[in-house]
């Protein structure tokens, strides 16, 4: 099971749910932090690192002497990576998106596969369960690709050790959160009882909508507002499997930097009690298995 936390906004407590998910997970676990241009999942699960590499993205070297001007790399490319001023050929590698498409229709075999460093993937061991983080490089502007890297690695533990996967999603609706919960088997909406929470969780879930995945939602700081949150959910069938008290005890965890899951025996029991729902959810889940 890929299991997604997401939320429309930052600061609403994805990471906070990410942690104490993964830290009460009953089956083997892997918990990846997909929000590679702030990652801080691993502040919470505080990983003896094992290992790290960098991750690239192909990019086209040009030859200028094998180049004949025919413009047919500028004229596919529709990110202006590379263009053709008069008769000399520019390379903008920063602007590539790795389509590989400008090297396939140069009949003059003037570009060749080069290479632009996208960021860091780390893994390691956090008590029982795996964990991996990606980093992007600073003055990367696209992070999707770093992210599919890191989820290939997580997903190629997972297969071998049969292990689930907890994945603390960038925040928003652009690019990188719709990436990062494309593979998902479920996807976990952290939420916020304000108007702003609520603007911002409508758009998550209605981006998340056509994708046709089972989504759930958890409501963080439970009591801060009013209950329109509550009523959305009801309009859209959105089952709502936890509420987090607006509570001191949970601030004062998180600002130690403590897993919340972990602060106190009633929130330890509040988040067993939402990892075994959220495996319940959709199709093909465990507890189908079980009733069968």
């Amino acid at each position: 099971m890929i299991l997604a936390v997401a939320s429309g906004k930052g600061g609403t407590g994805k990471t906070t749910v990410s942690a104490s998910l993964a830290s009460v997970w009953p089956t083997p676990v892997i918990a990846v932090d997909l929000d590679v241009e702030e990652p801080n999942l691993h502040l919470f699960l505080r990983p003896e690192i094992q290992g790290s590499e960098k991750a690239y993205m192909e990019v086209p070297l040009a030859d200028e002497d094998k180049c004949t001007a025919c413009g047919a790399c500028s004229d596919i490319c529709q990110f202006k990576a590379i263009s053709l001023l008069g008769d000399v050929l520019i390379t903008f590698p920063e602007m590539c998106h790795g389509c590989g498409a400008c090297l396939e229709v140069c009949p003059a075999g003037a570009l060749t596969p080069d290479r632009r460093e996208l960021g860091e993937v780390s893994w390691g061991q956090a008590g029982k369960m795996g964990f991996f983080m990606g980093r992007l490089r600073v003055g990367e502007a696209m992070s999707p690709p770093l992210m599919r890297f890191v989820r290939a690695k997580a997903a190629k533990l997972a297969t071998a050790s049969a292990a689930d996967m907890i994945v603390d999603c960038p925040p928003g609706v652009s690019c990188p959160a719709v990436n990062a919960v494309m593979d998902a088997d479920v996807i976990l909406l952290v939420t916020e009882p304000t108007p702003f929470g609520l603007y911002d969780f409508r758009l998550a879930h209605e981006a998340f909508a056509p994708m046709n995945k089972p989504m759930a939602a958890v409501i963080n700081r439970a009591g801060l507002g009013d209950d329109e949150v509550q009523r959305y959910c009801r309009r859209h069938d959105l089952p709502i499997l936890a509420e987090i008290p607006y509570d001191r005890e949970v601030a004062q965890a998180y600002s130690q930097g403590q897993i919340v899951a972990q602060a106190t025996p009633a929130l330890k029991v509040a988040f067993e009690d939402l990892a075994a729902q959220v495996r319940c959810v959709g199709p093909n889940s465990p507890c189908e298995a079980a009733h069968a």
